[in-house]
C-alpha cells in the first residue's frame, strides 16, 4: 500500500475552509463533526453521521443509517460532553432518539445555561472491536509527529504508545504497530479475532499526511478507533488548532 496521497485542490480547499472558519470564530478546536469531516476528506473510515438541529432530523437520519445510534451534543461551550449529560449510546428505536434529543438539550441547559448549541450529532454506532488510538501532534522541536497505541482506557493506564516523525509510509506504520507491548491483542488473543493491521497502518499513514500538510493543526486524537478483522472505524475524533503560531498540546 503506497503512502496516502495528498488531497486534490478541491479537498484541500474544503479542509482549509473548515480550519479557517474555526480560527475566525476564535476557536482553538474543531467541533466533532468538523474533525470527522477532515478525516473523511483524507479517506479515513468514519461511521455515517449527521448534525441534527431538530428532533425530526435526528429521527430521520437514525432511521436512514439504521439502529443502534449514538447522539452527542455539539457545542463550542461544552468541552466535556459526557460530564454534561450530552452523550447517549445504544439508542435502538425512534422513541429512544426522540427522547434522547430532548434529554440532551435539557442536560446541556442544566449544565451551562448560556451554552451555544450547534446541533446534536447522530451517528451510527460502531460495533465493538479492538480499541486503538491514532494521533498526531506538532512538536516545537521536531515538527509533525504521529502516534499509535492501544485505545480507550489502555491509553492512560498502560501508556503503551509509539511515535514517528511525519509523514510515514506503510513500512514505518507497520513497525509502529508491532512495537507496542500490547501487540498481541491486535494479533488475536484468547480467541479474539486478529485486527486488520493493513487498515490500521493505512489510518496511521493518512493521519501523518494530515499533520504534514496542515500547519494550522496542532494535535489530532482519534480515540478510540475500533479495529476489526476487516477494516476499522473512527468512533471519536478531536482536532486542536494552532493559535497565533503556538501549538496547543493539551
Amino acid at each position: 500500500m503506497p503512502t496516502a496521497p495528498s488531497l486534490n485542490m478541491e479537498g484541500s480547499e474544503f479542509v482549509d475552509r473548515i480550519i479557517a472558519r474555526a480560527l475566525s470564530e476564535g476557536r482553538d478546536a474543531l467541533l466533532e463533526p468538523e474533525a470527522k469531516a477532515v478525516c473523511q476528506a483524507y479517506s479515513l473510515p468514519v461511521p455515517a453521521f449527521q448534525v441534527a438541529t431538530t428532533q425530526r432530523e435526528a429521527v430521520e437520519f437514525a432511521e436512514k443509517v439504521g439502529f443502534p445510534v449514538v447522539m452527542k451534543i455539539i457545542s463550542r461551550d461544552i468541552l466535556h460532553k459526557t460530564e454534561a449529560g450530552g452523550v447517549l449510546l445504544s439508542l435502538n428505536s425512534t422513541v429512544d432518539v426522540e427522547n434522547g434529543y430532548t434529554s440532551i438539550l435539557s442536560n446541556a441547559k442544566a449544565y451551562k445555561s448560556d451554552a451555544r448549541v450547534d446541533g446534536i450529532l447522530v451517528q451510527h454506532m460502531a460495533p465493538p472491536g479492538t480499541e486503538i488510538i491514532v494521533g498526531g501532534l506538532r512538536d516545537p522541536q521536531f515538527g509533525p509527529v504521529v502516534m499509535f497505541g492501544l485505545g480507550g482506557i489502555f491509553t492512560e493506564v498502560l501508556n503503551d504508545v509509539t511515535f514517528r516523525l511525519a509523514p510515514i509510509d506503510e513500512r514505518e506504520a507497520r513497525e509502529m504497530i508491532g512495537e507496542i507491548r500490547g501487540h498481541r491483542l491486535l494479533a488475536g488473543f484468547r480467541g479474539q479475532p486478529p485486527a486488520d493491521e493493513e487498515a490500521v497502518a493505512s489510518a496511521l499513514v493518512r493521519v501523518s499526511v494530515i499533520m504534514n500538510e496542515n500547519e494550522s493543526i496542532a494535535q489530532i486524537d482519534l480515540n478510540p478507533i475500533m479495529a476489526y478483522r476487516s477494516g476499522c472505524s473512527i468512533v471519536d475524533a478531536r482536532i486542536l488548532l494552532r493559535v497565533q503560531g503556538q501549538a496547543i498540546t493539551s
